[in-house]
């Protein structure tokens, strides 16, 4: 056990990845702070806002294996083209769920108010603005540099 937890630590790609998905989602965590003057726990195991944790993990991932494998290798593609589809579906697919689901609350509030109904809030923070994904996205390339570089 004491070898297999060694090995996960001296992992530069792991440990590159987690800590790009942990500063974006702590920043997020802070910044939600700075805005709101309050904690709320959910903002560090929710998804959406500024920085997209998920384009900071999976560039982090993608660079750390560029870096540790080679840009010319199998490994590196697939890692590249998983993190373009994950950073699409954050600032496309999940956004527009979340714009719908925006939409969804307010069309049941409007029936709420002339009958009573059996209502559940829907998530309408589920996705991110291309910028708050480049930016989860330079989070995580600058710290796979700095992990596997050190």
């Amino acid at each position: 056990m004491k070898h297999l937890i060694q090995q996960l630590l001296n992992n530069r790609v792991l440990c590159a990845t987690l800590l790009g998905w942990l500063v974006a989602q702590s920043l997020k965590v802070l910044l939600g702070v700075v805005r709101e003057k309050r904690f709320n726990f959910r903002w560090f195991v929710g998804t959406g806002g500024m920085p997209s944790a998920h384009s900071a993990g999976v560039s982090s991932l993608a660079t750390a294996i560029g870096m540790t494998q080679g840009f010319s290798s199998p490994l590196f593609a697939v890692s590249l083209i998983f993190a373009l589809v994950t950073m699409f579906d954050a600032q496309g697919v999940r956004r527009a769920a979340g714009q719908q689901a925006k939409i969804l609350n307010a069309i049941v509030e409007d029936i709420y108010w002339k009958r009573p109904i059996a209502e559940t809030r829907l998530k309408g923070l589920l996705g991110h603005t291309p910028v708050e994904v480049f930016v989860g996205a330079a989070i995580g390339i600058l710290l796979a540099i700095a992990c596997v570089s050190a």
